[in-house]
């Protein structure tokens, strides 16, 4: 079978940080996001090619990581897009890459800016035991958050029922954008677009999907982090360290203070800094500040301030004592 990592977001949510780089090359711990989701991939021989679903933009930055990374089966294929307004939507996309690649086979898809608890090799072994459509689910726990996911009614383990993004969810076990699809599934993907159903979200597919053949769901319950937020980020990095810090070998820190989920990257400096849950980004030099879930991208140089909760972009320039800020973006 195959595999599909969907990466052809904008991530605007993000932005500084991700303006100018795919969300899915965050940095957790020594890998990016989507090196999780290509290792796993990667390790379980039943998938033969891991197809990564971008868009224009992004395109040549995919291209160069992959042919940097230490992985053989991702292969890049570039959707008609360049901004968000010209988004075909995911369903669009993924009907597209279908068609573009010729891809028959069974198909896992994945959402790229996943990261994920459970071991995706099991969640395979669901998908050939079922042989139909399969989606994986989480609990996440309030009913608030339920409202911004596809919710699923089971029983059981067969999909009865799905609701994308219900203002009154039924339940908080929502669909997490991981996918199972048989090769005839794949061929249904054009018959829904062209009764002009929602091209945008899986979840949509999914909804139209259930009525029309037997879908299972495979359960979790350990974490999931869907990274679309600071504060989703700096949340999925914390569960990854798991209260450790990851300081990179060429980082260098001195007199400076670090707690609990902290990551330092390569050519960064900190001096006289006291950090707890945030993310520093190659070559930046902090001194004299304070950093709570603060995210602080590379080339950027500050000094004595409090930066809890801050968010900056690449290549910013703060001094807290001349309340002088510059910044490129």
């Amino acid at each position: 079978m195959n595999a599909v990592v969907l990466a052809g977001g904008y991530a605007t949510r993000l932005w500084p940080i991700t303006k100018d780089r795919p969300k899915m090359f965050l940095p957790v711990g020594d890998n990016t996001v989507i090196d999780h989701i290509f290792a796993e991939l990667e390790a379980d021989e039943r998938i033969e090619t891991v197809y990564v679903s971008t868009n224009e933009r992004f395109g040549d930055a995919f291209r160069e990581h992959v042919a940097e990374s230490r992985f053989e089966k991702p292969r890049v294929s570039v959707e008609d897009t360049s901004e968000e307004d010209e988004k075909f939507g995911v369903v669009g996309a993924l009907a597209q890459l279908v068609e573009r690649e010729n891809v028959t086979e069974d198909t896992i898809v994945i959402a790229g800016d996943n990261l994920i608890s459970f071991d995706i090799s099991e969640y395979i072994d669901f998908f050939e035991r079922k042989a139909t459509p399969v989606l994986a689910a989480y609990d996440v726990g309030s009913y608030e958050k339920a409202s911004q996911y596809g919710i699923v009614d089971i029983e059981d383990g067969q999909v009865v029922g799905f609701e994308e993004k219900p203002d009154e969810p039924a339940s908080t076990l929502a669909s997490i954008a991981c996918y199972g699809f048989p090769s005839e599934t794949l061929d249904l993907l054009d018959e829904y677009l062209a009764d002009d159903n929602n091209p945008d979200e899986p979840g949509w597919f999914i909804q139209w999907l259930v009525d029309r053949e037997p879908i299972h769901a495979f359960t979790f319950d350990e974490a999931w982090f869907d990274i679309g937020t600071p504060d989703s980020y700096l949340d999925a990095v914390a569960w990854h360290l798991d209260g450790d810090s990851y300081l990179h070998p060429d980082a260098t820190i001195e007199n400076s203070e670090i707690g609990e989920n902290v990551q330092v990257l390569a050519g960064a400096h900190l001096e006289g800094v006291t950090a707890d849950h945030s993310v520093i980004f190659p070559d930046v030099t902090v001194r004299n500040c304070e950093l709570r879930r603060t995210i602080i991208d590379e080339g950027t140089r500050v000094e004595e301030i409090d930066l809890s909760g801050a968010l900056l972009g690449a290549h910013t320039r703060i001094d807290g004592d001349s309340d002088d800020a510059q910044s490129s973006d």
